[in-house]
């Protein structure tokens, strides 16, 4: 029994003491968080443009100024476009730079090809719509959505901003 106790003893203190080492070692660094920091960055543009607060969100936007981000050109390419017609040159161009850095990028593909609808151009409505399917196998919402836009403005209907 004697030898059951001294076993145990030696087993706590070994664990004491490997308790003491752990306590003494630094906290190990946190893992980088390189994927979510774009969409932390723009969080705060993201609230505003669901509250249709389109000035306040462009000001956001060019305050985070990620021009090599493709989420922050479609972001602001759609933030433009949703401003009205005198800004949709200027959305076409994030559009095609988020594109530029992303071609799959579906929110960029969707969300041009608004554009162009808006714009009364058919043929370039259809290829981004054309790239879209191909981007998400015509499965994704955003392929479903601009597929109903251009057959939308095919049967007549009115131009989507």
């Amino acid at each position: 029994m004697n030898t059951l106790l001294h076993r145990i003893a030696i087993a706590a203190a070994l664990t004491v003491t490997a308790g003491h080492a752990l306590a003494a070692d630094p906290a190990p660094a946190p893992a980088p968080a390189a994927k979510a920091a774009p969409a932390n960055k723009l969080s705060a543009a993201r609230a505003l443009i669901a509250d249709s607060k389109w000035t306040a969100a462009i000001s956001e936007l060019e305050r985070v100024n990620d021009t090599g981000n493709a989420d922050w050109n479609n972001l602001m390419g759609y933030t433009l476009r949703k401003s009205g017609a005198g800004k949709w040159a200027a959305s076409e161009k994030y559009y095609d730079a988020a594109l530029k850095i992303d071609p799959k990028h579906v929110g960029a593909l969707e969300y041009s090809g608004e554009l162009y609808i808006s714009m009364g151009d058919l043929p370039k409505a259809e290829q981004r719509l054309a790239a879209l399917g191909q981007a998400c196998n015509m499965a994704c919402p955003e392929y479903k959505d601009l597929k109903a836009s251009v057959e939308s403005f095919k049967a007549g209907g009115a131009k989507k901003s």
